[in-house]
């Protein structure tokens, strides 16, 4: 069977961000229609009319189509075209084998996977928590790649000894200019991520059973770290002070009469909320539930809002951790966690015990990155870029008929699209994934005391001409969908 039309497929390729390369887009664009319309055993039309509908060079093409070949979406023989098929699919006339029984899952196990989780789609417009790879300055990256992979860097190539001394420095450096935090670099240590740093801090400072409280809406990851880890964790649902809803602040009355081991915050940006958050809110928390330990994430900042931090570095109980994968890019995996000064011993050699360390060419670059001053400059330019992009999307979608608030344009990535409680928020999310329109419905990460409903959405994938394209079409479809009966 071969395609009747390339329409959809020509439609496709136009929507990819035309930030990214051409085979980049092309790559995305069939793979899309690979995944989720066209049938197994489809042949693709020849190569020069895919290039003509296209607009894209033969050897463009060639280089998309091989990516897919050795990905397993495609298969090709001499003269017998181009095939859709799955990777590891049966061979056609082949019995399908038996799907094994699912094996066992503990309960930790269990219990992440029924939550909300990473999807499977990271890529595509207004897809939330992914920065803008796109214009990242990835030939300053490979230059300093280059540079220290020389003979007599070999060492980079071992274990490392509680991180690379170098970042740790530029690290300390760079909280004093951003966070206005002043500590030593032997309470900075170095981690795969943000994740990495909540697991590390779930493994040294709680046992099993122990309690985590956190803010409803919640950031899904960490949940489900604490959750892996085998922790309990309660949701307070906090409501910002220029909230349309109710009064502002947490609802303590909610709280468990049972003692708190951790109490987990997003810094001085909440995520998913993406409104500023409260100093003063978050010591009253504290101050009703007494935990023994104060973790705050900084996912996203601005620079000037460091007054709303909790953390302290001279601190006995309180933790910082942050990443560079939404400063630069997800790919990146490392980030950093500021403890107090007695527990920076230990928690090193734990982390050491656990979990090794390594990564230490990752390591190099990234200093070397930040004392060359790149990522300072980086960041201020993209900081200006999200601010513009952020305004253009809540121009649109506050007026949407159905939408009660949107979160007010800031430097960061995301932005959150609240709406009536009555509103299936999951439902609407299902109906634009059709659309190809990748969002998070935030019921999914509130807690059952807390009605709100609404969308979680990013603006790093988008930019110039496709970010205004893609929003009009985004509020075209929301328009549509707050339309319908079965959403409510």
């Amino acid at each position: 069977m071969e395609l009747a039309t390339l329409e959809p497929l020509i439609e496709c390729y136009r929507r990819q961000s035309q930030a990214l390369g051409k085979q980049v887009r092309l790559e995305q664009a069939l793979l899309e229609m690979i995944r989720e319309q066209w049938p197994v055993g489809v042949r693709l039309p020849a190569h020069r009319k895919l290039c003509e509908a296209l607009g894209v060079a033969r050897n463009t093409l060639s280089l998309a189509i091989k990516s897919l070949i050795e990905e397993g979406y495609l298969h090709t023989g001499q003269g017998q075209g181009t095939w859709t098929r799955r990777p590891h699919a049966a061979r056609p006339g082949s019995a399908s084998p038996e799907a094994p029984a699912p094996l066992p899952l503990s309960t930790r196990a269990r219990r992440v996977l029924g939550g909300q989780g990473a999807s499977l789609i990271q890529s595509g417009a207004f897809v939330p928590g992914i920065p803008d790879i796109a214009r990242f300055p990835m030939r300053k990256w490979r230059q300093l790649y280059a540079s220290v992979t020389v003979p007599h860097n070999a060492l980079l190539l071992s274990y490392s000894s509680g991180g690379y001394g170098p970042l740790k420095r530029e690290i300390r450096d760079f909280l004093r200019r951003w966070r206005n935090i002043d500590c030593d670099t032997q309470q900075i240590i170095i981690t795969e991520g943000t994740h990495h740093g909540i697991e590390l801090c779930a493994l040294a400072l709680a046992d099993a059973g122990q309690q985590v409280v956190m803010e409803s809406p919640c950031y899904w990851g960490a949940r489900n770290v604490f959750l892996a880890a085998g922790l309990e964790t309660q949701l307070i649902p906090w409501r910002p002070a220029d909230d349309t809803a109710d009064a502002p602040g947490h609802e303590i009355a909610l709280l468990e009469r049972r003692p708190v081991q951790i109490a987990y915050f997003t810094g001085s940006h909440h995520y998913p909320l993406s409104v500023p958050t409260s100093r003063r809110d978050k010591l009253a928390l504290c101050e009703a539930c007494q935990p023994a330990y104060i973790l705050e994430d900084d996912y996203e900042f601005s620079g000037d809002d460091h007054d709303q931090l909790l953390f302290d570095p001279d601190a006995d109980n309180r933790l910082l951790v942050g990443s560079f994968s939404k400063l630069m890019f997800p790919g990146l995996r490392l980030g950093y966690l500021v403890v107090p000064r007695a527990l920076a011993g230990p928690m090193n050699r734990l982390r050491s015990e656990v979990f090794r360390e390594g990564r230490m060419l990752d390591q190099a670059v990234l200093a070397q990155f930040i004392a060359d001053g790149d990522l300072d400059a980086w960041y201020q330019r993209i900081q200006r870029d999200y601010l513009g992009r952020q305004q253009v999307v809540h121009d649109q979608l506050c007026q949407v008929k159905g939408v009660i608030s949107v979160s007010p344009p800031s430097r960061g990535i995301s932005l959150c699209v609240q709406f009536a409680p009555e509103i299936d928020d999951k439902r609407v999310a299902q109906l634009m994934v059709k659309e190809h329109l990748i969002v998070r419905p935030l019921s999914m990460v509130c807690s059952s005391e807390d009605s709100r409903r609404g969308l979680v959405l990013g603006v790093g994938m988008l930019a110039g001409e496709s970010l205004v394209s893609e929003v009009a079409r985004l509020r075209r479809t929301l328009e549509n969908i707050l339309t319908m009966r079965d959403i409510r």
